[in-house]
């Protein structure tokens, strides 16, 4: 049996190939292929989303292979066409969106994934990214590394708020968001959550379920987006939204770019309505050179890192590899989506 282990720079082939030689023994072909995602930054390869690498080099290395093993690799119609031997794509992650699910369902290739592997690293950065700009953390580093103390920063009008006490609001409640709300809990923050795909449980457990969008941002001091990029979702949060936050609101977003109108973002930091935004996720990656977000006030920007440690990675390659594990012993599925 054939495997391609398709990894990149953060699931690395040999660390697929470590935990697939775990799960399933040495008795097995493991190939590796490493693909340059995120020294280079994901994108669209023909029709699949979020994908690493080209068709040539993915369909070369298929030839012969049975299984793949992948975060990025673009599983087009095309690569899927041109590998009559393959039986099942595993995808390290959240969502297969590299894949091209109908092409793969039509020529009876199985396809699964690793959902939740990065929840709680994408938790723990969100809060991180939230008291960074509610504390000024960048900016009071950033003065003091230059040798200026920047004493004005313990100044009432320039301290910033916290988050005990603060009313959050938080839009998705799925593995990530009701994560964050444990978190904020804990430090004392009052939650609410909005989430119409959410069970009541999971809604009441997070924090106070709020029926509606416009009502959340009414009540929120703070707003954090976790939910998932939909024809639906995409510009959830434009200038409408925005504007129902109350004067020195603060935005978070560590979920999707395409989730905020980043245009009307920088209208609310500039006016001096929004007291501060974190993002760690962008319309485009990077964003441009001409992106009103390079120049923005009170924005702290990290480049797409909420889900990146190296738990995330091992859990990752061992997820997949107990799928593996399982379809070569003729079990269901854990986590198949085709």
């Amino acid at each position: 049996m054939r495997i391609l282990a398709a990894g990149d720079h953060f699931v690395a082939p040999e660390l697929f190939a470590r935990e697939l030689t775990a799960a399933i023994g040495t008795g097995h072909t493991i190939d590796e292929l490493v693909l340059p995602w995120p020294l280079t930054p994901f994108g669209p390869v023909r029709e699949v989303d979020e994908a690493s690498g080209d068709e040539e080099t993915v369909i070369m290395a298929l030839q012969g292979v049975r299984i793949c093993v992948t975060q990025m690799a673009p599983v087009t119609r095309r690569v899927l066409g041109s590998a009559p031997d393959l039986r099942l794509v595993v995808v390290g992650r959240g969502g297969p969106v590299n894949v091209n699910l109908d092409a793969a369902r039509e020529r009876g290739v199985q396809v699964c994934n690793t959902p939740g592997r990065n929840a709680a690293a994408t938790a723990e950065y969100t809060v991180g990214l939230m008291l960074a700009a509610m504390r000024r953390i960048p900016e009071t580093s950033a003065a003091l590394a230059a040798g200026r103390w920047a004493g004005e920063f313990y100044t009432y009008a320039n301290c910033g708020p916290g988050l005990d006490g603060a009313r959050v609001g938080l839009i998705g409640c799925g593995a990530v968001g009701s994560r964050v709300a444990r978190a904020l809990t804990a430090l004392g923050a009052d939650v609410s959550v909005y989430d119409p795909y959410a069970d009541p449980g999971t809604l009441s457990r997070s924090g106070t379920p709020v029926a509606g969008l416009d009502e959340l941002l009414r009540r929120s001091d703070v707003v954090s987006l976790h939910a998932r990029l939909t024809p639906e979702t995409r510009g959830l949060l434009g200038a409408r939204e925005l504007a129902l936050l109350p004067e020195g609101a603060v935005v978070v977003n560590c979920a999707r770019g395409a989730l905020l109108d980043e245009d009307a973002l920088c209208d609310a930091l500039e006016s001096g309505r929004l007291a501060a935004a974190a993002l760690d996720v962008f319309a485009v990656e990077p964003p441009p050179p001409g992106s009103r977000l390079r120049s923005a006030p009170r924005l702290v920007m990290t480049p797409h890192l909420a889900g990146a440690n190296t738990s995330v990675a091992h859990n990752a390659a061992r997820t997949a590899a107990a799928e593996v594990s399982r379809f070569l012993r003729g079990e269901e599925l854990a986590h198949r989506v085709v």
